[in-house]
């Protein structure tokens, strides 16, 4: 309520004027007394350095240059002069009231100031806040006779000159007129605020104090103002006012007392004819309302009946709509799972798991046909959420279902196997048949095979909304089994055709034939010990096939060479692993194949080739076929000598255990020989273990 005062508002509105005005012209005082100094300053510095200037002129002339040192010294007696000196055209300081100054060099940011500017006289304000002055000495025909007259000047003289005293001087100039203007402000505002309570807010009040009296009834009141002309005649217009509206207020109550007794004499006259006739009116108008009403019951019961149907409707079609949305989600959602993986196994898995889940039901499996040996292949049949039979065949009758929707090629729903007694009800896959879905694996008008739903979770029936719904995922499914299984056989046909060149190598020496299946062997059976998963375990089998595919690059006469290698021989023999790597790199799904390859011979304590890479940036798969390869190695037979003995190589194993070899992988794969699962000693004698034995 005080914010909302006019006396506020006005005093706040010409306060804020004044303080505008006021602070303006201050500052501008201000900025205009700093100016002043600033160019006084200025001029201070332009004058002190003519002068010094002017008096080594003279002493050049007359050829007292050992004075110009004692003419610095003496111009810089004053306090507020902090530096004066003759810098030469190279930036150093040649004469200096200060001796100590003499011989030293400006900073390259100096310099870089000074030289780049054009005119004889000029300044800046530096870091401590002093003024620098510089004004250069020019070469005049009288200092010809010392100086190359190309040169355009001769040296500069600068002069520092404190502003301390000056900035002083200017804050508290500024502090004086802060202090004025805040005084001035006040008293300008204190008078306002006077004013217009005296002459504004107290005749305001006086009058609402009168007009409060006349809300209550009283009529007698008199406003008397004259703190101006204009409240005096505010207050007679008011007065005028009030006595009218005292007249007015007389007239209106004798007029009512009239009008009362009038109506009071016409009451009695007509008060029981205007009763009956009244009577007589409510009565009809409630037997109108009585059917009126009695038809309004039967419009609002049959509009209950018409808004429960279509409520019903309604709730029916919400009901559709979002069963319809759910499933094309979850289409949707499988359509992306099963689109990205190429793994065929993991495929049928997520298929198969994906549909039981989605349609509720308890079993859930895939078969495919194979058309040549006309015979049904089951790959996954899932029970429950189990694994219950990885891989089946069943043979193709009349009675299955599998067999009818491929020959039919056309999904088949039966909603209770009791009314199609043509086929099964007990699968050859174990189990009870009692409502079931199984809709035909189509690509183009190829069919490879039937997914099949069998029995719902809450033992009802399937319906034709779910067969639509399978029918959509198995044309899903279909696209994605045929593109995995042409890129399965896409990477076995890489595998065939690498692993056939590995034993075109194999073949051409009697030495190393076996060597790659041999090392897969020892190498897949460490990895299952480790608890490897199935994509590591299938990258180490391909690496450990391959690992040898670099010889392809080594001359023969190399690889079977007997006695000792040369240095050259080594060197060359040790690029095998890279040359593997470079004939793999073009295949990308064997990326991490052709990691292991190239870290085969790589030793564990970071010694090894082709690049010394340290063990914990070496694969483990790379370990594991490192140790399998040295193993197989010394226990066959080699140009350069005969094969070791089972317990000569355990034990050169064992030696090497932590420099050469993974002391993890080298204890697992003892155990392994010790069981005796995989190596029976291929010969009895034993010899000493030379370096060349594991070169692999």
């Amino acid at each position: 309520m005080i914010l909302n005062s006019l006396k506020i508002k006005i005093v706040g509105m010409v306060s804020l004027i004044v303080i505008a005005v006021i602070s303006f012209v201050s500052w501008n005082h201000y900025n205009d007394q700093k100016m002043v100094i600033e160019s006084i300053v200025e001029k201070s510095s332009v004058v002190l350095s003519e002068s010094v200037a002017a008096n080594i002129q003279n002493a050049m002339k007359t050829g007292h240059t050992t004075a110009i040192n004692q003419i610095l010294h003496d111009a810089k007696i004053h306090d507020h002069i902090k530096e004066l000196r003759i810098i030469d055209q190279e930036g150093t300081i040649i004469h200096s009231a200060d001796k100590n100054d003499i011989g030293k060099e400006l900073s390259e940011e100096e310099r870089e100031k000074i030289f780049n500017t054009k005119q004889n006289h000029f300044y800046f304000t530096n870091k401590d806040f002093n003024l620098d002055s510089y004004t250069r000495i020019l070469n005049t025909p009288d200092c010809h006779g010392c100086h190359d007259a190309r040169k355009p000047f001769i040296a500069i003289i600068e002069t520092e000159i404190s502003l301390h005293e000056l900035t002083s001087y200017i804050r508290a100039e500024k502090r004086n007129s802060i202090l004025s203007s805040s005084v001035m402000i006040m008293l300008i505002v204190g008078s306002i605020f006077a004013f217009l309570t005296l002459y504004v807010d107290q005749p305001i009040r006086s009058l609402i104090a009168d007009m409060k009296q006349i809300e209550l009834g009283n009529f007698e009141v008199s406003s008397s103002i004259q703190s101006s002309n204009e409240m005096s005649t505010l207050s007679l217009h008011f007065n005028s006012m009030a006595a009218k509206l005292k007249d007015l207020m007389y007239i209106t109550v004798i007029n009512e007392r009239e009008l009362a007794r009038a109506e009071e004499k016409l009451a009695h006259h007509h008060d029981t004819q205007l009763m009956n006739l009244r009577l007589e009116e409510q009565l009809k108008e409630i037997e109108n309302l009585n059917v009126s009403l009695e038809e309004r019951i039967e419009e609002v019961e049959l509009a209950s009946y018409t808004i429960a149907d279509l409520a019903a409707e309604l709730e029916q079609k919400n009901s559709n709509l979002e069963h319809a949305i759910e499933r094309l989600s979850t289409i949707y959602k499988i359509g992306l799972a099963i689109n990205s993986t190429m793994d065929i196994d993991r495929l049928f898995n997520l298929i198969v798991r994906s549909t039981t889940t989605t349609l509720d039901a308890q079993i859930g499996y895939i078969i495919l046909y194979d058309k040549d040996l006309k015979t049904l292949n089951v790959t996954n049949l899932i029970g429950n959420g189990k694994l219950i039979a990885p891989q089946k065949a069943i043979t193709m009758k009349e009675t299955s279902v599998s067999t009818w929707v491929i020959n039919n090629r056309k999904p088949l729903l039966i909603a209770d196997i009791n009314q199609t007694p043509q086929f099964d009800r007990f699968s050859e896959l174990g189990y009870e048949r009692k409502t079931l879905i199984c809709a035909p694996l189509m690509v183009m008008d190829e069919i490879i095979g039937t997914i099949s739903v069998v029995n719902k979770s809450d033992n009802s029936q399937f319906y034709s909304s779910e067969l639509e719904m399978l029918t959509t995922i198995a044309a899903q499914a279909a696209i994605a089994i045929k593109n995995a299984t042409l890129y399965d056989e896409q990477q076995q046909t890489y595998l065939n055709t690498i692993q056939a060149l590995v034993t075109a190598i194999e073949a051409s020496d009697s030495y190393t034939k076996g060597h790659s299946e041999r090392v897969t062997r020892y190498s897949v059976e460490i990895g299952r010990r480790f608890n490897l998963s199935v994509d590591r375990l299938q990258i180490l089998e391909r690496a450990a096939i391959l690992h040898d595919i670099g010889k392809i690059g080594i001359d023969l006469s190399l690889l079977h060479k007997e006695g000792k290698l040369s240095s050259h021989d080594v060197s060359e023999l040790q690029l095998h692993p890279v040359i593997g790597m470079k004939i793999l790199e073009p295949i990308e799904f064997l990326r991490d194949v052709r990691t292991c390859i190239g870290q085969h011979h790589e030793r564990f304590d970071g010694m090894g080739y082709p690049g010394r890479i340290k063990c914990v940036d070496q694969l483990i798969e790379s370990r594991i076929i490192g140790v399998a390869d040295a193993f197989d190695a010394m226990t066959s037979d080699r140009p350069y000598r005969k094969a070791l003995s089972l317990e000569v190589a355990i034990t050169e194993l064992s030696e090497n255990s932590g420099t050469q070899f993974d002391p993890a992988i080298v204890e697992i794969f003892t155990s392994i020989l010790e069981e005796g699962i995989f190596f029976a000693s291929r010969h009895d004698n034993s010899s000493a273990v030379s370096q060349t034995a594991l070169r692999g």
